[in-house]
């Protein structure tokens, strides 16, 4: 079945995101046309279903060119998405360095995830010389702006002491603030400091969580972390994410 929409049925990007959830097929004929018409946001959601294969062919080259048709229009998401595409070699040669590019110019912009992404490569000296300070600071303007993934990286330099004094009691703050905010990682920060003042019961209904929304990557780690728990209620779910992970193994 195919879908033809009129010049006049062009929708809003609210509606095409609205849609895809719906019918992505659709969605994707409609954000056809609205990109071909020159709308900005339905430019950057085509590089976005182009990049994922939702409702449409996946073909990262293309969804690359249409970040890059987006971010030339002002577009912040689509730019940082067109650092993310070079920085993981989505449709074109790897290149942390121009990524850092893209991502700065987002970032200065106001773009949380830019920030949280341009501070990543800082941290880890990927592109870029490592610079926790520069690092540390991007985290918490992103934080500050309802970032939760940047919330629990903050969270972590406060707990270390890294590029500035230790403050645990801040570091729990924000924590507690990345996991309200769905971060799975900060809900597995947050459930360690709660094991730690001994209130277990809330740290399992913090770590059930994290394992609901967890990665791979993320399991493999947390699992070997929980190994070592000696509380019993701990140790069951120790087990649940070595479950979990092995299960996201023979899928992967």
């Amino acid at each position: 079945m195919s879908f033809q929409l009129r010049r006049e049925e062009i929708l809003s990007g609210e509606q095409l995101s609205a849609m895809l959830e719906e019918s992505p097929a659709r969605a994707a004929q409609a954000i056809l046309l609205a990109a071909g018409e020159g709308e900005v946001e339905a430019q950057a959601l085509l590089g976005q279903i182009l990049l994922e294969g939702q409702g449409i062919a996946r073909d990262q080259p293309l969804a690359l060119r249409w970040f890059g048709i987006a971010a030339g229009r002002g577009h912040l998401m689509a730019r940082n998405m067109l650092g993310r595409c070079l920085e993981h070699g989505w449709g074109c040669r790897a290149d942390a360095s121009v990524a850092a590019q893209h991502y700065r110019i987002a970032a200065d912009a106001g773009m949380d995830w830019a920030m949280y992404n341009l501070a990543n490569l800082l941290a880890t000296g990927r592109g870029v010389v490592v610079d926790h300070l520069q690092a540390l600071a991007l985290y918490r303007r992103a934080a500050e702006r309802g970032h939760a993934k940047s919330m629990n990286l903050l969270g972590r330099y406060l707990e270390e002491g890294q590029a500035c004094p230790a403050d645990p009691v801040m570091a729990r703050e924000w924590y507690r603030r990345a996991a309200k905010g769905g971060d799975f990682r900060g809900q597995f920060s947050y459930a360690a400091v709660l094991a730690g003042e001994g209130r277990i019961d809330e740290a399992v209904a913090w770590l059930e969580k994290a394992l609901a929304g967890g990665n791979l990557n993320f399991l493999r780690v947390a699992s070997q972390t929980l190994s070592s728990a000696t509380d019993p209620r701990i140790q069951v779910l120790a087990s649940r994410y070595q479950l979990r992970t092995d299960e996201l193994s023979r899928s992967a």
